[in-house]
């Protein structure tokens, strides 16, 4: 399909208020598009259908489900040149946003100096006016302006709307072998990745790896962690750790993965239902799908087993996979009318300094408003 037909065909869904997800994954210089036929609300809590799976923070609240046998799919090349006009945005964060985020973070200090807590990712939304109103084009934007990020424009009627551009992956699984990440500790970008990390942002990231080593350790097997590298998301640097391994297929579902990794303490905070709670009753606002999850499960995925496609006969034994791959829902908005709501947080450590908390979040707002 031409990238002008891909796009004109979202616009008309869009249009016509039926459901629909448009999104390009790290790298692949395709965008594909699932495009439900009718305005039902699906939902899964198996995770064993086949289709694009959208997930609340809260992890006892149902994923919102496009099947694939309801649904029209195509894909395009994606637009690396795609022309915008830029626009200034006007800051509308107050004295009293700083203030309250920043007596936020205080509250989770002082809860893990009392142990209550060992981490808690606190988070903010902020609202600003939009110059281009049309997802399409934003999606379109988002993509121009981040190829190597989980790019996506989610629609259904009876929810919302939704874009982002996500730099962390929730998991992968190709058959029975999987792949994670652990990512945390944030700075600024400054042009090299040869950078000092403080003891907060390392100590932040080493509580993520070991959560998930511990927790995938007790369901997989040959699980293998990486050295932490440090990795370049838009205007920001994280660390990462990745995490590899097999599943025994028979015993081990793409369910009991999920409740063991969402919502990770790369979003939540640890202990995780300690953290839950404590954020639940101090951000005084519904994160809704923002640090839920996002992505494509169990879509077939058919390779030769001879790479020569005139070898019929040994094309007849070809392999069918199940593949799935899943994001955190990062560096995302929301849009209402005219308006754009942007989350964004930080993970928050004994060593934590809230001005310096505030600033990051202010830091990861502009991954998605240098885009608008």
């Amino acid at each position: 399909m031409t990238s002008k037909d891909f796009f004109d065909s979202l616009q008309m869904h869009y249009q016509s208020q039926l459901p629909f997800v448009a999104y390009s994954a790290s790298s692949t210089q395709v965008v594909k598009s699932i495009l439900q036929k009718d305005n039902t609300l699906h939902y899964t809590s198996e995770f064993n259908e086949s289709g694009f799976v959208f997930a609340p923070f809260d992890h006892q609240q149902d994923a919102i489900l496009f099947p694939i046998d309801q649904s029209d799919c195509f894909e395009t090349k994606a637009e690396s040149d795609f022309k915008f006009e830029r626009h200034s945005i006007e800051d509308q964060l107050t004295e009293e946003d700083q203030e309250n985020h920043m007596n936020l973070v205080l509250k989770g200090i002082f809860a893990i100096e009392n142990d209550e807590l060992q981490k808690v990712v606190l988070s903010r939304k902020e609202t600003i006016r939009l110059h281009e109103s049309n997802p399409i084009i934003i999606f379109q934007q988002l993509l121009s302006c981040y190829p190597n990020a989980f790019v996506y424009c989610w629609y259904h009627p009876k929810i919302g709307l939704w874009l982002g551009a996500t730099p962390e992956t929730l998991l992968k699984v190709k058959g029975n072998r999987f792949s994670t990440m652990a990512l945390a500790g944030t700075q600024t970008y400054q042009g090299t990745l040869d950078v000092r990390w403080q003891t907060k942002e390392l100590e932040e990231q080493k509580i993520v790896t070991d959560y998930l080593v511990d927790r995938l350790g007790q369901l997989t097997e040959n699980l293998q962690a990486t050295e932490v590298q440090t990795i370049r998301a838009a205007n920001v640097l994280h660390l990462k750790t990745d995490i590899l391994g097999t599943l025994d297929n028979q015993k081990v579902g793409l369910k009991n993965i999920l409740e063991a990794l969402h919502p990770t303490p790369a979003v939540s905070g640890f202990p995780k239902d300690s953290a839950k709670q404590f954020i639940l009753k101090n951000e005084n606002y519904n994160r809704e799908f923002y640090t839920g999850f996002l992505g494509a499960i169990n879509i077939k995925e058919t390779k030769p087993r001879n790479s020569n496609r005139r070898n019929v006969e040994n094309n007849a034994y070809a392999t069918v996979k199940a593949v799935s791959n899943l994001y955190v829902n990062l560096r995302c908005m929301q849009l209402k009318n005219n308006y754009a709501h942007i989350y964004v947080g930080g993970g928050i450590t004994k060593d934590s300094n809230s001005e310096a908390e505030w600033y990051e979040t202010v830091n990861k707002a502009m991954t998605i408003k240098n885009c608008l």
